[in-house]
């Protein structure tokens, strides 16, 4: 080498990077992606937030490929440069090339690496992005045997740049085993845990615990590797306690580290110093977010001129780049550590009220439009998938009005209901909606749309006294003021739930009070729902002909949109079915299944699907019709659609006895009488003249003794037991292995009757109470009971007893 100092060789070794002192955890794709683009690319830029692992990669990768180069690859750490004039003197330092009098730093390195061929890794360029770019430029014209692996927050922007955008480590997903599932940052937070405390171990419960904690930590290794270092002395529980303060409690314990290293909040604040002030007030702005957003809605929220900025903190790593949402739409988002930062900026800046009400204001103007939308001839689709999309956010901001803002949650209940119907949604609103019932004056916009919500919620949950005493109530506080939607609407859903109460008379006077209202308001949703209860009326008083008719009527409104149109096509199949025109009944039915799948309507497949099973039954395709039943089960089970479910467990009868299972028909018609006389529904001869004639071989098929042990059985069938026996009687379980013994075989007496217990809906109290044992040591059995049958749930310890006659 000549005069001016010399880059000693080390063939196939690194020099100046940190001894590795931890485990290298994953990464394995980052690792052979970031190698591979070195070979094509002579500049390779790993960006990513604060605390994601750039340096550990970058590390990683120069020792796993320092072999190609004859000179090793060398390492330049830029973090403790606070002036970019001195990046070139660091890298020369680094490099141990010698000041010469009269020539720059940057030209002497250059005049140094154009005879070395080497991998140069700059670490932490962000803080001095203009120099390192401006350096990294110079060496890669000068040095043509040179590459260059640069760490940043943001790209260099340098000409011939291949960029690399490192994202969070893999994360355990919902069927996931105990162990994490091979997920990294569970695997990362168990190695630094049991460095921290070596009895440490990943058992079932402390597993579900490290899923949650590493979840909202982004799997950031970083924040992962801070929480870890307290598992001894908090444990994974408190850890997940004490996480709304974050910050205070992720402070690492190597004093070692660099400052920015050593506290989550210290690697954030790194980050949002490096921004100019309008950068930083849109940073804040955009915390309020509480999920994906467009360029739009951060305008919205954050000014006009927000639009920039959302672009140069994606390049910053303080915002994850835009994917495609539900919608289409392009979204940016912000990791959970960097919002619950911004959210804490915005609390000292004093914006969190002004951040809040723009953002409240964007949610309703969403909620509005969609809801618009979604009841317009050619709209629905779009705009349903509109609210996917922005579900986080219109969510966040109605939870917020119910305690703020009464007027703007009014607005968003009204705007979101028929959305929540559709996606299956609307039973888990429940709390929210009798909160905001609570707080609101009776007779209010949003009182009026709760107890509506909640009324019809009662109704799909079977429960039809309760769904009627709230439809009395709206009546009772606004029946005497001006028509209104609302009014209705509640009339419309009043007729139905008399109807199923075997009220005919009365449900078919408030139908027509509410057709005549929807007429006046020129409001076809009502029109066609109160026509819909009209025919329901004439098939319960014995004129299918009639309930046809008017099924089509229904349908045929002027303006009608396509959530009714496909009730009213759900009404006509059933009726047809009814009238005995099996063959247009099955057209009407398909044509609308299809329809309710294109717009993802769950409530409408829900409802069609048991209609069709029927009719794949009395056509003799079983096993079709065993596939709808269970999938409508799975639709409505979730969504608490118990309506729904009442006619499974009616269409599973007719399943069992077209198959050859009578003392299975026999249970599951015992167990849909229980629960329909548990939620008030009428009898109707329509109904039960086709099922008797089945009942009766059933009975003849078993015998008087058997027989009535089988009513019994499904008489004494919990909800939850029913659901589960639906799903067992519609699947296809093969036969037993041979020489299997059945998991009851394992239970002693007393076990068994605890799985009985369980399997009749009982919680660890109520088992407790009966038995006169402690609820410890009811747990303590069930735990016994899982290990011995393999049944981790509640539904498989069901399933189980089902299965094995102990109900």
């Amino acid at each position: 080498m000549g005069g001016s100092g010399a880059v000693t060789a080390a063939p196939g070794g690194v020099r100046g990077f940190p001894a590795v002192l931890t485990r290298f955890i994953g990464r394995d794709g980052p690792l052979r992606e970031v190698a591979g683009l070195l070979e094509e690319h002579r500049l390779v830029t790993v960006t990513g937030p604060g605390g994601s692992g750039k340096t550990r990669l970058a590390g990683q990768v120069a020792r796993d490929v320092a072999g190609r180069f004859a000179d090793g690859a060398w390492l330049v750490e830029l973090a403790p440069v606070q002036d970019g004039a001195q990046v070139a003197a660091a890298a020369a330092a680094a490099l141990g090339v010698r000041e010469q009098p009269g020539v720059r730093a940057a030209e002497a390195v250059a005049r140094v690496l154009a005879r070395q061929q080497l991998l140069l890794v700059l670490d932490n360029c962000e803080h001095v992005i203009g120099a390192a770019a401006e350096l990294c430029a110079g060496l890669l014209t000068a040095a043509d045997d040179v590459r260059v692996l640069a760490t940043s927050r943001e790209p260099l922007a340098v000409a011939g740049e291949a960029r690399y955008r490192l994202g969070p480590l893999t994360l355990p997903g919902p069927a996931d085993t105990g162990d994490g599932g091979g997920s990294e940052a569970v695997a990362l937070f168990t190695d630094r845990a049991r460095c921290a405390d070596p009895q440490f171990a990943l058992d079932e419960q402390a597993a579900a615990g490290v899923a949650r904690l590493v979840t909202r930590l982004d799997g950031m290794p970083l924040a992962i590797e801070l929480a870890a270092a307290r598992a001894e002395s908090l444990g994974v529980t408190q850890l997940l306690d004490r996480f709304g303060d974050r910050f205070s409690l992720l402070v690492g314990a190597d004093r070692l580290a660099v400052p920015r290293q050593r506290s989550l909040a210290a690697t954030v604040e790194w980050s949002y110093r490096l921004l100019g002030e309008s950068e930083r007030r849109v940073f804040r702005a955009l915390s309020v977010f509480p999920g994906p957003f467009t360029l739009e809605a951060a305008e919205a929220v954050a000014g006009e001129g927000a639009g920039p900025v959302v672009l140069r903190l994606v390049d910053c790593s303080l915002l994850v780049p835009p994917r495609a949402g539900p919608d289409g739409r392009a979204r940016y988002s912000m990791l959970e550590t960097l919002r619950g930062y911004g959210a804490a900026l915005v609390a000292q800046a004093g914006e969190q009220d002004q951040a809040q009400a723009a953002l409240a204001r964007y949610a309703v103007r969403v909620a509005e439009q969609a809801a618009a939308g979604m009841t317009a001839i050619a709209g629905e689709p779009s705009a349903a998938r509109w609210l996917d999309a922005e579900d986080a956010t219109v969510g966040h901001v109605l939870a917020r009005a119910v305690e703020h803002d009464l007027d703007v949650a009014a607005r968003l209940v009204t705007a979101l209901g028929l959305w929540w119907t559709l996606r299956g949604r609307l039973a888990g609103q429940g709390p929210l909606l009798r909160e905001l019932a609570g707080r609101a004056e009776p007779g209010s916009e949003g009182w009026c749309a709760a107890e509506f919500w909640l009324a019809y919620t009662a109704m799909e949950a079977a429960d039809l006294p309760q769904s009627l005493r709230r439809c009395a109530a709206i009546v009772d506080v606004t029946g005497d003021g001006e028509p209104s939607r609302v009014l209705a609407d509640c009339l419309a859903l009043q007729s139905v739930t008399l109807a199923n109460l075997g009220r005919v008379p009365e449900a078919a006077g408030c139908a027509r009070r509410a057709l005549a209202m929807a007429r006046e308001l020129g409001y076809p949703f009502a029109q066609a729902y109160a026509t819909n209860t009209l025919a329901i009326v004439a098939s319960y008083t014995g004129d299918p002909g009639d309930a046809v008719q008017l099924a089509r009527h229904s349908g045929q409104i002027p303006g009608i949109p396509r959530p009714a149109a496909r009730m009213c096509g759900y009404l006509l199949a059933l009726f047809l079915a009814e009238a005995g025109d099996l063959a247009a009944a099955e057209q009407a039915c398909a044509a609308t299944l299809t329809q309710a799948r294109d717009a993802g309507d769950l409530y409408a497949l829900g409802a069609l699907l048991p209609v069709m099973a029927d009719l794949d039954v009395q056509a003799g395709r079983a096993g079709d019709a065993a596939a709808r039943l269970r999938e409508a089960a799975q639709i409505a089970l979730p969504a608490g659609l118990w309506f729904t479910i009442l006619n499974v467990l009616d269409g599973c009868g007719y399943l069992c006895a077209a198959t050859g299972r009578p003392a299975d028909a026999i249970t599951v018609w015992a167990a849909c009488d229980g629960l329909q006389e548990q939620g008030g529904f009428a009898t109707w001869d329509p109904d039960m003249r086709r099922r008797e004639g089945a009942l009766s071989q059933a009975r003849l098929a078993l015998g008087p003794e058997r027989a009535h042990a089988a009513g019994r059985r499904g008489t004494a069938m919990s909800r939850a037991a029913a659901a589960e026996y639906i799903l067992l009687l519609t699947e296809d379980p093969g036969p037993r292995q041979p020489g299997t013994p059945p998991a009851l075989a394992k239970l002693s007496p007393r076990e068994r009757e605890l799985v009985t217990l369980v399997a009749q809906g009982r919680t660890n109290a109520e088992i407790a109470a009966r038995l006169f044992i402690s609820v410890r040591t009811v747990g303590s059995h069930l735990e016994r009971i899982r290990d011995k049958t393999g049944c981790r749930r509640r539904a498989d310890l069901t399933r189980l007893a089902l299965t094995e006659g102990l109900i």
